[in-house]
């Protein structure tokens, strides 16, 4: 309805041209409007075209920017998820670190209580490795009395023993002496007796005296050294 209305104008503005100008100007006139028209239509078009570049343009300016936004967005969701996921293994990590640190202290704990208890049963095994040093030295001490004691009983038993084999000896000795002092008293009488037929025999007899005297004297010496040799030991020991 509209294209219809306008070219009724366009006709009705010919036929008043026409009837103000003569036939050769109107119809320069004409063409000059059309041309004018033309060019406003090639105007108008052009900037339809360049409205419309205009708006690709900017439609393809959105789109990148949405893809540029998108990307932004995958990049952000991306290290969103890279940061939830480094916060994960930190959290994670952390935990293992707590466990382990726990774990030393437990452990560190736990030496400690061994280095106590070591402790303890080094002191307990010093208190009783000195106190069977004590023990040992008392019983060394005991035994070293008990040794005396006996030593020294050994010694007064042997000298009693000495003292008896002395006095046995000196005892036999009287007795000899005795005895001998009898034969003399003995032979003195048979001597008177017999003077003359034992002048010889008495002469034989003195000696064989004499040898037994020195003998027995011999013997006597060498007894005598004999229990002073043995004293000499006994005091020695």
């Amino acid at each position: 309805m509209k294209l219809k209305k306008k070219k009724k104008r366009k006709i009705k503005k010919q036929g008043l041209i026409q009837g103000m100008f003569p036939k050769s100007l109107g119809k320069a006139y004409i063409d000059f409007k059309k041309q004018q028209d033309i060019s406003r239509l090639k105007k108008i078009k052009l900037e339809e075209r360049e409205e419309s570049k205009r708006l690709i343009q900017e439609k393809k300016d959105l789109k990148a920017r949405e893809e540029k936004i998108e990307k932004e967005e995958d990049r952000l969701r991306q290290k969103e998820q890279e940061l939830a996921l480094k916060e994960r293994d930190l959290k994670i990590r952390d935990e293992e670190q707590r466990k382990k640190d726990e774990d030393l202290r437990l452990k560190d704990s736990d030496l400690r209580r061994k280095d106590k208890d070591q402790l303890q049963k080094d002191s307990l095994i010093k208190l009783k490795e000195e106190e069977q040093k004590r023990k040992d030295i008392d019983l060394k001490v005991r035994e070293d009395e008990q040794k005396h004691k006996e030593q020294k009983e050994r010694k007064r038993k042997k000298a009693e023993e000495l003292k008896i084999k002395f006095e046995e000896q000196k005892i036999k000795d009287l007795e000899i002496q005795k005895l001998k002092e009898w034969e003399l008293k003995f032979d003195e009488e048979k001597k008177r007796k017999e003077h003359k037929e034992r002048l010889k025999d008495e002469q034989i007899r003195l000696k064989d005296l004499e040898i037994q005297r020195l003998k027995d004297q011999e013997m006597q010496q060498f007894k005598e050294e004999l229990i002073k040799e043995q004293i000499k030991k006994d005091e020695l020991n």
